[in-house]
């Protein structure tokens, strides 16, 4: 098969599982309505936690974390042969086809094909990918997002400093703990690339948090403030 139809099926079919909208499909298949008319009107996890309850919201949020993780892992199975363009990456010329079809899963969910392109954030789909891809720094980043949730109770705020924290602790670890971190020079750029588009992604949260009036999760909140 041709390098540039090969990588251009492995876009697609990345593309097209990011854009399974499962906080849609699911609120409507057992609920009869479209999730993105209630709540805060994002198919995310967070808005089925906050409408449909804790049992759903971690079922969307588990599909969306394994479409993430799906396009990464699995690309491999489908990759094979040259590439088609001249790799001057410190990648494998596959984990380079990895990075590929996880950012095309991650715009598969933002964009959605399957709901006219109004789809969600893409918090979890790009921490699917960034599992398969930086272990580490994920974890480091999930460690960021408890302790911000569990402090102010907004899912949002803990979204945004764990996407932010990934290339950051991947910058202190490589350059202060001289850790090797295959790829570093790529993959740090990235990662930042994400956190950009996850930032982007939340700016109406962050223009809500900057006037008091985003939504907070009280019960997730264990360190709650007298008034």
């Amino acid at each position: 098969m041709d390098p540039v139809l090969r990588l251009g099926i492995i876009i697609a079919l990345s593309y097209l599982l990011g854009s399974i909208p499962t906080g849609v499909w699911i609120s409507r298949a057992f609920f009869g309505f479209d999730i993105r008319g209630k709540g805060s009107g994002n198919m995310g996890s967070t808005n089925i936690f906050r409408v449909l309850g804790w049992k759903w919201g971690v079922i969307v949020q588990v599909v969306d974390i394994l479409k993430g993780l799906s396009a990464v892992l699995f690309v491999s199975h489908m990759f094979g042969g040259e590439m088609p363009f001249n790799n001057r990456t410190p990648f494998e010329d596959e984990t380079v086809i990895k990075l590929i079809a996880g950012a095309a899963a991650v715009l598969g969910h933002v964009f959605s094909l399957f709901v006219n392109f109004r789809g969600g954030k893409g918090i979890n789909t790009a921490a699917g990918m960034l599992v398969a891809l930086a272990p580490i720094d994920v974890g480091i980043a999930a460690a960021g997002f408890l302790i911000a949730v569990v402090i102010s109770g907004y899912i949002s705020l803990g979204s945004i400093i764990a996407a932010i924290t990934i290339p950051l602790a991947m910058i202190f670890r490589y350059n202060i703990l001289h850790d090797n971190i295959p790829g570093y020079h790529t993959i740090v750029y990235f990662a930042a690339a994400i956190a950009l588009v996850v930032l982007y992604t939340h700016r109406a949260n962050i223009r809500r948090l900057a006037s008091g009036t985003e939504n907070r999760f009280s019960k997730l909140q264990i360190f709650k403030h007298k008034q």
